[in-house]
């Protein structure tokens, strides 16, 4: 099974139509049917490391200002206990099962688009921010036997996430890409490409790091993705581009 990270943006990307809904839609035509999903979220950002055991995980809506509209949507996917205590035994060090979670934004409103039946299975692994780079990156290695198992291991965040300084533009109008954004953009695929782990790591400390995430939630999900990945997989870039300037949408296929 692929492994994939996705670049997801805005929460209106789950109801409006364009270049990255319909992006993520392309997504869910280019993957092989899995049998379950398991999403790692830059949204469930906490101290520890968590699975959603729920049968039937709630929709969250952690986003505020926003139309009516989008708060009333729903992505009723079951879920799976059994799943879930199978990434609780890979992963170790001390992850436990939660109910109090669900599936966030940073799931949901990406699968409403790739898999639109919500009919597979989808868990949900929180990302303890107490961990270096290099230990979400193993945590990824130890999840890559789901792979085998017909588990597609999806990543949700974003390659560059300063949302002051892409709001700032916004309001002065200004829609150019900065030069940082685009060079840690760039930096970033052509480690991917080239499967280098410890660069995606390192990038996350670095000068540029930095500045492309002030808080590093958006871009530890991408350590899961290629650290589950292999180095035989081929790796395609389907989606790329900028939102509001220097929010990357770079989505990463590993396979």
């Amino acid at each position: 099974m692929p492994v994939l990270f996705v670049g997801h943006g805005s929460p209106m990307n789950a109801i409006d139509d364009n270049e990255w809904s319909r992006g993520f839609q392309k997504l869910g035509r280019m993957l092989p049917q899995p049998k379950a999903i398991l999403s790692i979220s830059a949204h469930w950002y906490v101290a520890g490391t968590f699975v959603t055991g729920d049968e039937h995980p709630r929709t969250i809506h952690d986003f505020g200002g926003f139309p009516r509209e989008l708060y009333e949507q729903r992505y009723p996917a079951p879920g799976s206990v059994d799943l879930a205590k199978r990434v609780s035994k890979l992963v170790g060090r001390g992850a436990s099962l939660r109910t109090d979670w669900g599936l966030d934004h940073g799931t949901w409103t990406v699968l409403k688009h790739m898999r639109p039946n919500a009919d597979l299975p989808v868990v949900q692994l929180s990302i303890d921010g107490r961990l270096p780079p290099a230990g979400h990156l193993a945590i990824g290695q130890a999840l890559a036997p789901l792979r085998e198992e017909g588990v597609l291991i999806l990543g949700s965040g974003n390659v560059t996430h300063n949302l002051r300084h892409a709001f700032a533009s916004w309001q002065r109008g200004e829609t150019g890409t900065p030069a940082w954004a685009q060079a840690f953009d760039a930096d970033v695929a052509q480690a991917a490409s080239q499967h280098d782990g410890a660069s995606l790591a390192r990038l996350a400390e670095s000068e540029a790091g930095r500045v492309s995430h002030p808080t590093p939630d958006h871009y530890y999900p991408l350590l899961y993705a290629a650290g589950a990945a292999d180095a035989r997989d081929s790796v395609e870039f389907p989606v790329a581009g900028f939102d509001m300037g220097s929010l990357s949408m770079r989505s990463i296929l590993y396979e």
